[in-house]
């Protein structure tokens, strides 16, 4: 029903400012001189903090939800990587979330679509295990780095007498703050689909990048970097770093923010005067403005999402000390 109109406000009879913000009140209007919060500032704030959690643990918990929720009425069995802040809990990073998800042997979650771009990387996977992306299975074996751009319709299934476990990406922070959110289920449940295509352009195999990354050029002392694709998302990127064993690596703050996962390897990244201790399969939110060291104690590779790609595309991409 559509609300009255407020009667006419005489501010000619306000005789001090107290008396002006409340006639403002009045007219749902808010002063921009005496604001509580400053709505702009010198640098970035550091709303989100850095964070670990632990493959060992997410694969546990995984597990025994394996014998309790059933994929007939979740969505999807997964794990949020919410970021540990006050009232939040979803994003894992300002703009992205990640969730470790899980499927049984012989089980499948069905195909649906949304406005989020997606991604996931595969930490266990197993022969016949499939996501299928627009009506093509697509295999997920271990280290295989998969795409489902938004619209697509994506849903996944096993073959397999094992279970299988990965890790989604998905910038439905950033469609959440924005608005433009839509959600479908295919009609028939799990889209159907006969053709198999290992070499389609959505998937990234473990066993083609790895040892392009590994005779890729340094881009510091023991550290090789490779970015995946085409295709691209508009929204965030995939990279994926090598550090030798001993090797260090320091990065300076930057506005985008960064999720890593391990793929192979130990080691440890230092940031705020905290230290993450890491192991494959593990995942490490670093959100925008923090300057972090990585530390690789054997051989590793790491996968790097972040949303590089949506800050330099609107002209916030900045690097700490970077002249404008």
């Amino acid at each position: 029903m559509p609300q009255p109109e407020h009667a006419e406000v005489d501010f000619d009879s306000a005789q001090d400012l107290p008396a002006l913000h409340a006639l403002l009140d009045h007219v749902q209007m808010k002063n921009g001189w005496a604001k509580p919060t400053p709505s702009l500032y010198p640098q970035p704030k550091q709303i989100f903090v850095p964070a670990h959690w632990r493959y060992r643990d997410a694969r546990a918990a995984l597990h025994a939800a394996g014998r309790l929720v059933g994929t007939e009425w979740a969505e999807r069995r997964n794990l949020i990587m919410a970021n540990p802040i006050p009232g939040n809990d979803y994003a894992t990073v300002r703009t992205l979330v990640g969730a470790y998800q899980m499927i049984k042997g012989h089980e499948s979650a069905r195909s649906h679509r949304h406005t989020p771009n997606a991604m996931r990387i595969v930490l266990e996977g197993a022969p016949n295990m499939y996501t299928i992306v627009d009506g093509v299975k697509i295999p997920m074996q271990a280290g295989d780095i998969l795409l489902t751009p938004n619209g697509s319709y994506h849903g996944h299934f096993s073959e397999s007498d094992q279970e299988g476990y990965w890790i989604d990406f998905l910038d439905a922070p950033l469609v959440q703050h924005l608005g433009p959110m839509f959600f479908e289920v295919h009609p028939d449940a799990l889209e159907k689909s006969e053709r198999v295509d290992a070499h389609s352009p959505m998937r990234f195999a473990y066993s083609d990048y790895r040892p392009r990354l590994i005779e890729s050029a340094e881009i510091a002392p023991g550290v090789r970097s490779l970015k995946l694709g085409p295709p691209t998302l508009v929204t965030f990127d995939r990279v994926v770093l090598h550090l030798g064993a001993g090797a260090h690596w320091r990065c300076a703050r930057t506005t985008a923010n960064r999720i890593f996962t391990v793929i192979e390897g130990e080691g440890v990244t230092r940031v705020e005067g905290r230290e993450f201790h890491w192991r494959t399969g593990d995942m490490i939110a670093l959100p925008s403005w923090y300057e972090y060291s990585i530390d690789a104690n054997t051989d590793a590779m790491l996968l790097r999402v972040s949303d590089e790609p949506l800050m330099s595309m609107l002209d916030w991409y900045r690097v700490d000390g970077s002249a404008r």
